[in-house]
């Protein structure tokens, strides 16, 4: 499994965080609006919309805020004008990151992050330079301790995953997006609990990476996200569980 699943199930434990900062909600909230606007208002006709307003009942935002967002995408309510942009780039050691972000000035989120990126031992790249490397995936990650590989493999398999991986801790199953809460249905039927759950973009190959540009790396990554504008950053790195789990 790449490392950066792992990285992700640390950040899942380290929401609480985030939201006391006030930014998840924040970045949550936008996500919603974006994705109503784009498409169906209605979330049972809108995948991306479903998943958002998943992500947000997960983090116990207010249902209140969750139908505002809604209002404002359908013109309801006056909002700002988000266009979604993804920024490429490299971090230490070769590492490809695909940052997803959601912002109203494209020239302020671009001279943001390429700072960002220098200051990280990274460079911020040319549109296409990276995203290629990438698949959108439904990825899902289960605690080896909570449950049997044997019960996780049959349910995932049963619900249409296209794979289960392991590592030494965790059970990352990857699905087709449109499978992907299928999948998750069919685990929870079986009473396998679930660490993290998102459709996301999963590298083709990864980057092994230790020691100081494994660190160099980890720390751009946790700048990258706290942008006020990215919603996510996606990353081909493979670093040591050990490294990881002291940094997160």
């Amino acid at each position: 499994m790449g490392g950066h699943s792992h990285w992700k199930g640390i950040k899942e434990k380290k929401g609480a965080a985030d939201a006391k900062r006030g930014k998840l909600f924040a970045k949550l909230l936008r996500a919603i609006e974006v994705s109503a606007r784009q498409g169906d208002p209605n979330p049972e006709n809108n995948p991306t919309l479903a998943d958002a307003i998943q992500r947000a009942k997960d983090a116990s935002m207010p249902k209140d805020n969750i139908d505002r967002a809604i209002k404002r995408a359908s013109g309801d309510l006056a909002g700002e004008n988000w266009e979604r942009v993804f920024y490429e780039g490299y971090g230490a050691g070769g590492v490809a990151m695909l940052c997803d972000a959601l912002t109203n000035n494209r020239n302020r989120t671009s001279q943001d992050l390429r700072a960002i990126f220098r200051k990280h031992n990274g460079n911020l790249a040319e549109p296409g330079a990276v995203q290629w490397l990438f698949d959108r995936k439904g990825v899902i990650l289960v605690d080896k301790a909570a449950a049997s590989e044997d019960d996780v493999m049959t349910a995932a398999l049963d619900g249409g995953a296209d794979d289960v991986r392991s590592d030494e801790s965790e059970l990352e199953i990857v699905t087709d997006p449109s499978a992907f809460e299928d999948v998750k249905a069919a685990l929870e039927k079986a009473g396998i609990p679930i660490l993290s759950a998102e459709v996301t973009m999963v590298p083709q190959n990864t980057v092994p990476v230790d020691g100081a540009d494994a660190r160099a790396v980890l720390k751009l990554m946790e700048a990258l996200e706290d942008h006020d504008d990215v919603q996510s950053v996606y990353a081909n790195f493979d670093i040591p569980e050990a490294v990881l789990a002291e940094v997160g």
